[in-house]
């Protein structure tokens, strides 16, 4: 998961273990930090397996937009890895491009605590059934 607000990042997590998905949630403040994880680090997905990135495309440091073009380039490890982008940001033309650049899912958080809470609970009922590519296959 990469949030910079930690009170999203605490009621994304809190609702998405609420819909029974169990695995590891690793989470990260800023983009720089998830990149070297996501690519460099040896229990990252890039050397060590499959992941699904939780994406808020409003960072400190840098744009989601950053990051989803480095994941889903055409030589990167990380290219099939599944991308849910979750921001505040509604605007269309902002939506087709995360879609154009690869993104897998385009969620907008809703302004309204419960309705955001239940938005996560259903995205983690999404999560809990679905395949993940393992990223050795070509």
């Amino acid at each position: 998961m990469i949030e910079d607000d930690e009170g999203h990042a605490r009621l994304i997590e809190k609702n998405i273990r609420r819909a029974g998905v169990n695995n590891p949630i690793r989470h990260f403040l800023e983009g720089t930090a998830a990149l070297k994880h996501l690519f460099d680090a040896p229990d990252g997905p890039a050397k060590n397996g499959p992941a699904l990135v939780l994406l808020d495309l409003n960072l400190p440091d840098m744009s989601g937009i950053d990051i989803l073009q480095r994941m889903k380039a055409d030589n990167s490890p990380l290219k099939r890895t599944p991308v849910v982008v979750l921001t505040t940001t509604d605007d269309k033309v902002e939506i087709e491009r995360c879609y154009d650049l690869g993104a897998n899912v385009y969620i907008t958080k809703p302004v309204n605590y419960e309705t955001f809470a239940q938005a996560i609970r259903q995205l983690g009922l999404f999560l809990s059934v679905i395949q993940v590519p393992d990223p050795d296959m070509d």
